[in-house]
């Protein structure tokens, strides 16, 4: 956010060579009072409004040099006049210049803060908007508050419901804190083993929810104030009615109510994000509106609130926006790196992904320290605070070892490292390419080995599949755990029809202009600096390196959105925040002294809207209402007649139902980020293979399943060639290649290894007998 200041405006250059003549020779008329704004060019003479522009655009430009030699006009005149008189005068003078000026500091305090207000006003109505929106949304296609407790519960499938069962349990504890015990020594997820899911699963969201949840219905209820609402639903179609509880006091009411509450407050941050950005209301207002008109490409907290995402996603806005900040201002100051370490917390906690995403971030800040846009111990400050951030998350997370053996802690150390010993190995002063070559060499080959070393010390193989999913993408390589991964439509490559959508509302056309923008005018001093030394081409540099930096983030998130079609949650928003830049006038003030900004942003935003507006429609008209009587019959029978450590088996997506609705034991779940949880399921998901009947019942007998749940859906459905599951067995088991899959033989007849207990449309429950 940028308001007037008596301090320096970064929006403008430097002044060059020949506009201090400019400068000292406007009129005097044309040099506005402290709390005053340069006026427009048509409003005065174009010789004082265009030296104004260039010497800063704003009062400092506008201003006198006060080391002229001598100043004309009545003011000078009447000074001299007075200094003549003698003491009493010059006091009085000195008197009254005290007054003009307290007076207007205070018009200038006065109208600072009425911007401050405004832009706070405008975040906050930006941030109600898009809260009204996401739950109008999800009401829409659920007809949430309508369902049941069951049904709520079904609603959040695969691992939304995993996630939302540990808040479950410590809100029905006796007790917050047997609650969190509860889930530090669980036995009911990986059966027969005891985890601690909160280093496991990122679940200090559903802790901290938990806790809000508890501390709520425990004041209201000594308040004597009713916190939710139940009534009979009547669901027609021969079914039995249900009862529907809608208010806070519902636990998934209040689960879904502050996700929804967090991302509208996502909404206020881009506002502030943008205006900051590109110094201009007009920016945050750009950034806004092209998220509402590509919403459906920047987030999907509507349609999956309880995903790891849509708790961590606004804490990196925050930090972004604090990082920019950052690269901003000359020296960084304590408060600031606090700042961004908390928010580094806050995002990486909630999210196993984060790190990949931070990964980007300090390579990019890299890219633009070795270039010259900032200087070196302004980037060792900000590792420093990833490094803490890291430390407590670590600590946080029970020493999770992914975060210590993961390609950014060893990112943070080399670039460290670099930064310390490339001064003293490389001893030019002169920065030259072949120097950027080796450090980014460097770093490449650094981080990759210091990856390698310290998962090999550690015994650390959790990860193993990231790699193998980037080889799936670049060589064709293939395993039962890659397959499971890339045969989902959110892990396959970016859908050719996305670029078409950001195109169609103007969005990526308006940021490849921007993006254009910056890399020539980087291109352009990089060149200069390779032959050039001096304080103007330095200071240009830094005034537009968090722009640069910008560009390189965007580069980064376009290559893991094409290479995995779920990560254009990253770039679509970060398209939204560069689309700001079309206002700022570090980038387009050439632009704007032959247009008016305003004129021009609200053009393009026009043409934005036609098809924004159908987008928009295009979700306001999704109506329906969840219904899962299958599975709902499945659970209901599960409750009724199996004992209550009974243990289960099946998909993934189903498993994590069955613990939610009915908290029998599990051995497998959709959380697949351990190596030890992907042998089980590749055990579990045998049923699908080719392999005899009585391997699969000797493994599962291992594992102690009870009960193994069929979907025959799995065994025949095909999302694309060689995605069924017997198709993704035939790449890991080809020994058996061509036999029936078992899981068809089990639906025709089950006996003798198996017994058939429940069957309907969907599901059929396999009882394991003992042998």
């Amino acid at each position: 956010m940028v308001v007037p200041s008596r301090g320096r405006n970064k929006e403008s250059p430097p002044l060059k060579p020949g506009q201090q003549q400019q400068q000292q020779q406007q009129s005097p008329g044309a040099s506005p009072s402290r709390g005053r704004r340069p006026h427009s060019p048509g409003k005065q003479g174009s010789g004082g409004a265009r030296a104004m522009r260039k010497g800063g655009g704003g009062r400092r430009g506008a201003r006198g040099d006060p080391r002229g030699p001598y100043r004309e006009g009545p003011a000078a005149d009447g000074e001299r006049d007075v200094l003549g008189r003698g003491p009493l005068s010059l006091l009085r003078l000195c008197g009254e210049r005290l007054r003009v000026f307290i007076v207007d500091r205070k018009a200038f305090i006065t109208k600072a803060d009425s911007n401050i207000w405004l832009t706070f006003f405008l975040a906050v109505f930006a941030g109600v908007l898009h809260w009204c929106h996401i739950t109008t949304l999800f009401e829409n296609d659920r007809h949430f508050s309508h369902l049941s407790t069951l049904e709520r519960e079904m609603a959040f499938r695969t691992e939304m419901g995993l996630y939302y069962s540990y808040f479950k349990t410590i809100i029905e504890a006796p007790s917050f804190w047997s609650g969190v015990g509860a889930i530090m020594n669980d036995k009911l997820t990986e059966y027969p083993l005891v985890i601690n899911t909160l280093q496991r699963f990122n679940l200090y969201p559903e802790v901290v929810l938990a806790s809000w949840y508890r501390t709520y219905t425990t004041v209201m209820d000594f308040l004597g104030v009713p916190t939710k609402t139940c009534w009979t639903v009547n669901r027609g179609k021969g079914l039995s009615p249900v009862e529907s509880c809608e208010g806070l006091g519902d636990p998934a009411s209040f689960y879904v109510a502050v996700i929804f509450l967090l991302n509208g407050f996502m909404m206020s941050l881009f506002f502030i994000y943008g205006t900051y950005l590109s110094g201009s209301r007009l920016g945050g207002l750009v950034t806004v509106l092209c998220f509402f008109f590509n919403h459906g490409e920047c987030t999907r907290v509507m349609w999956t609130p309880p995903l790891r995402e849509s708790f961590s996603y606004p804490f990196l806005v925050l930090q972004m926006l604090i990082l920019t900040y950052i690269l901003r201002i000359p020296s960084i100051n304590t408060g600031s790196l606090i700042a961004l370490c908390v928010s580094n917390i806050f995002f990486m906690l909630p999210w196993q992904f984060a790190q990949f995403v931070l990964l980007t971030q300090i390579a990019s800040l890299f890219a633009v320290c070795i270039m010259g846009y900032i200087d070196s111990s302004k980037l060792q400050k900000i590792l420093s605070a990833h490094m803490v951030s890291l430390l407590v998350c670590f600590i946080l997370m029970f020493g999770n070892s992914m975060l210590l053996t993961s390609y950014y802690a060893a990112s943070l150390v080399v670039i460290s490292g670099i930064l310390e010993w490339s001064p003293k190995i490389l001893k030019r002063r002169k920065r030259e390419v072949y120097v950027w070559v080796i450090e980014g060499c460097a770093w490449l080959f650094g981080t990759v080995t210091l990856k390698y070393l310290t998962s090999l010390v550690f015994g650390i193989a959790d990860d193993a599949h990231i790699g193998n999913i980037l080889k799936s993408k670049f060589i064709g390589y293939k395993d039962f755990d890659t397959l499971m991964y890339t045969c989902a439509a959110e892990f396959d490559f970016m859908e050719k029809e996305t670029p078409v959508r950001y195109t169609k509302t103007l969005l990526l056309p308006v940021v490849l202009v921007v993006f254009g923008v910056i890399i020539k005018r980087a291109i352009k001093y990089i060149l200069y600096s390779l032959s050039h030394t001096g304080r103007y081409e330095k200071e240009e540099r830094f005034n537009h390196g968090e722009l640069v930096f910008h560009a390189l983030q965007l580069l980064a998130y376009s290559v893991l959105a094409i290479l995995i079609m779920r990560l254009k949650l990253f770039l679509t928003p970060h398209l939204c925040i560069m689309a700001s830049l079309m206002c700022s006038k570090q980038l387009f003030g050439w632009l704007f002294y032959k247009v008016q900004p305003k004129t021009l942003v609200f053009a393009i935003l026009a043409l934005m809207t036609i098809e924004g507006s159908a987008n928009l429609r295009t979700q306001w008209n999704i109506m329906g209402e969840f219904s899962n009587l299958p599975q709902e019959e499945l659970l209901e029978w599960i409750q009724v007649n199996t004992r209550q450590d009974a243990v289960f088996a099946g998909a993934m997506p189903t498993m994590a139902s069955v613990k939610l609705s009915t908290l029998r034991p599990i051995v497998n779940h959709p959380h697949y980020e351990d190596a030890g949880l992907r042998a089980r399921t590749k055990v579990v998901y045998s049923m699908y293979s080719r392999k005899p009947a009585s391997q699969v019942k000797r493994d599962l007998v291992k594992l102690g399943v009870n009960y193994y749940i069929l979907e025959e859906s799995l065994c025949v459905s095909r999302k694309r060639p060689g995605c069924s599951m017997p198709e993704i067995w035939d790449v890991e088991d080809p020994a058996n290649r061509g036999k029936i899959p078992l899981c068809t033989l089990m639906s025709k007849d089950s006996r003798p290894y198996f017994i058939t207990v429940f069957e309907n449309s969907n599901y059929r429950v396999l009882k394991i007998p003992k042998e």
